[in-house]
């Protein structure tokens, strides 16, 4: 009896190990991803391009913020293929690697003064990297912890990815808040603004350490053992699983509101262009308090999901969002400071939340082992496209005159009403199907060897 139990031996689960991973990955990711936004919005427009017209600059400078999402798409084929052909771990291994190294050097850049046009050039080309390497982090952080997470509470684990995401973007303003607030702005423009890109090598030497020492998935092994991963996952995935990747393209949207939040808003209060006069430390303040909330709120959301199901959740956040995100941006434009911090607070920390908790297990509960990692990737980054460049889109939109909110405000509850549709239409009770069994049907005569479909139809 006892040599049968160990030739049956399944590979252990580590479902706390897998989530501190995942959340030091993503606090890593969105810490650099984070800190680019806010320099994005309050120094580059300055140090990176030509004087003469302050509004091509910050909408230039956006659109270098928008560039790591044309990129993510691009890496999502290649870290999707990585990913479910030899594994969640090299992948994770390799974007901290690649996002660390491309955001400290980021803080080395000379200025558009010192070397002209070559410096937007090399900001360009590091903003390339960390899309690249974005593009395979939170896939890679959500099919590990799913895929060790008891199947009751798979999206409390997966949860851990998001809470490590507001994480960094709590880390990121609080490292800038203290240099906006002591140094001048000819000191924050010549080398304060350094500062916070270097300081990414210290997460980088954590997160690392614990990744390196977390075991591979069992689900992932299981299938490795037997054979069953698939040599060609991208031409299965598009093959049966089509709709699932078109169904979290569009529930991606959702992903809007964060960065009209992170960057735009910050961006739109305190430019001298608009004269609002909403203060650079009242915005950071704002995201430091609206995502300590955040990290508070996610796991209790994600708890509740895995109780009453993830689209209930999903869906009520993704239509609160619509709807908060009109008044907070009301509010900055005229110059109500209060009322945007408490309406702030409320959108960012407690109601986008709701999807934020819950989408890497919705998304994951769309797709097989086979490829769950390629099919949210891929998914998840032309989605994210849109939310990288909503800056520049909202810049446009508003086109200097600060009236022109609405426009701006509208663009982004049209995202969430995307996003809410596609989750509402999709799969019931995905939560309820335990991880082995998501996506496992009974093959085709036809093609036995190697044919799977997803939850979703």
């Amino acid at each position: 009896m006892t040599t049968s139990q160990d030739t049956t031996h399944e590979p252990v689960r580590t479902p706390g190990k897998a989530a501190l991973a995942a959340w030091f990955g993503s606090a890593l990711e969105y810490y650099d991803f984070a800190i680019y936004g806010i320099a994005a919005a309050l120094v580059f427009p300055d140090i990176f391009f030509p004087e003469g017209n302050d509004t091509a600059a910050t909408v230039a400078a956006f659109a270098t913020f928008g560039v790591a999402y044309v990129a993510r798409p691009i890496g999502s084929f290649f870290m999707g293929h990585v990913g479910d052909r030899l594994g969640r771990k090299r992948v994770m291994i390799g974007t901290i690697l690649l996002m660390g190294a491309s955001t400290f050097l980021v803080g080395c850049l000379p200025t558009y003064h010192q070397v002209g046009i070559l410096a937007p050039i090399l900001l360009v080309v590091l903003r390339i990297l960390q899309g690249l390497s974005a593009a395979g982090e939170q896939a890679g952080a959500n099919s590990m912890s799913f895929e060790h997470a008891p199947d009751h509470r798979r999206g409390f684990f997966t949860s851990f990815t998001l809470s490590g995401t507001q994480g960094g973007q709590i880390l990121a303003p609080a490292v800038f808040l203290p240099l906006a607030a002591v140094l001048s702005d000819d000191a924050l423009q010549s080398w304060g603004w350094r500062i916070p890109f270097w300081l990414s090598a210290a997460v980088v030497v954590v997160g690392l350490v614990i990744r390196r020492r977390l075991d591979e998935t069992p689900e992932f092994q299981a299938e490795a053992a037997t054979d069953a991963a698939p040599r060609a996952p991208l031409a299965i995935l598009f093959r049966d699983h089509w709709t699932a990747v078109v169904r979290v393209f569009f529930a991606a949207f959702i992903a809007t509101v964060n960065t009209m939040f992170a960057v735009f808003a910050l961006n739109l209060a305190t430019s001298d262009d608009y004269d609002i006069g909403i203060s650079k430390t009242t915005m950071l303040w704002l995201a430091i308090v609206a995502n300590v909330c955040a990290i508070a709120v996610i796991p209790l959301w994600a708890t509740l999901s895995d109780r009453i199901g993830r689209k209930p959740v999903f869906v009520t956040g993704v239509i609160g969002s619509g709807v908060l995100v009109v008044p907070f941006l009301g509010a900055i434009a005229h110059g109500q400071t209060v009322l945007m911090f408490v309406l702030g607070v409320l959108l960012a920390g407690f109601v986008y939340s709701m999807p934020n908790a819950v989408w890497p297990a919705t998304y994951a509960e769309y797709f097989p082992t086979r490829v769950r990692l390629s099919g949210m990737a891929i998914g998840t980054q032309f989605g994210f496209a849109l939310a990288g460049f909503t800056p520049t889109i909202a810049g446009a939109l508003l086109g200097g005159d600060v009236d022109n909110w609405t426009n701006v405000a509208l663009f982004t509850a049209g995202a969430c009403a995307v996003s809410a549709i596609a989750v509402l239409t999709g799969p019931k009770a995905t939560h309820l199907v335990a991880t082995r069994a998501i996506g496992v049907r009974a093959p085709r005569p036809s093609d036995a060897s190697d044919r799977q479909v997803g939850v979703p139809a």
